[in-house]
């Protein structure tokens, strides 16, 4: 039976934070509320659980998991190299729904899908998630739905629903729309997913100096 724990509030129940990273520890699935729909989580250093993740939303490992990040400083560690548009994308964007691919580092020995080049990273605008990557680091997330239907935007449907699940963090409705996701890189920024950003605000951004 999934645990629901109400964290609703800034900042969220610190009991409820640590909970959270001791599932992602043991290699548990967990959903969590964002700033757009609930999400799921996995700690993607620890062996099999993006494979449960990947199993819990019947998602194919050749569509790569993004990471959900505190800020720049924990991306960088998850970066190689990165352009100097996506510096200036998450500057200004984040925390917020905009979630930027960015070169991998080549050494990083996270199990995020196949794609062993790229890394998607985004910093999400929502107190819980946020205390999460405080508390835990970086970790490997998606929305919470099985693939190809629609997102959770109730944490007790979530939890009564998808199977495989083992904590749910309820923080109320999550009824956003999704982020913005871009390709920085190459030479070219690239759009991926038309989300909550306008495209021409982002480019207007990454394009100055």
């Amino acid at each position: 039976m999934t645990t629901v724990v109400a964290v609703r509030g800034d900042p969220p129940p610190a009991e409820a934070v640590q909970a959270a990273a001791e599932a992602l520890r043991s290699g548990d699935i967990i959903g969590l509320p964002t700033d757009t729909v609930y999400g799921l989580a996995a700690d993607p250093w620890h062996a099999g659980a993006t494979d449960r993740l990947f199993l819990v939303k019947g998602r194919p490992r050749n569509v790569e998991l993004p990471v959900f990040v505190a800020g720049a400083g924990q991306a960088l560690q998850l970066t190689a190299n990165l352009p100097s548009a996506a510096a200036r994308l998450m500057d200004a964007f984040w925390p917020g729904p905009l979630t930027v691919v960015c070169p991998r580092r080549p050494d990083l020995n996270a199990d995020l899908g196949e794609d062993d080049a790229t890394i998607g990273l985004r910093c999400p605008d929502h107190p819980v998630p946020l205390a999460l990557c405080e508390r835990f680091g970086p970790y490997a997330t998606t929305s919470a739905n099985r693939h190809g239907r629609d997102p959770y935007t109730d944490a007790g449907e979530l939890a009564r629903e998808l199977v495989g699940v083992e904590l749910v963090l309820d923080g109320g409705p999550c009824r956003g729309e999704p982020s913005t996701v871009v390709d920085a890189t190459g030479e070219v920024l690239k759009l991926l997913r038309p989300g909550r950003l306008d495209w021409e605000r982002i480019m207007e951004v990454a394009e100055s100096s």
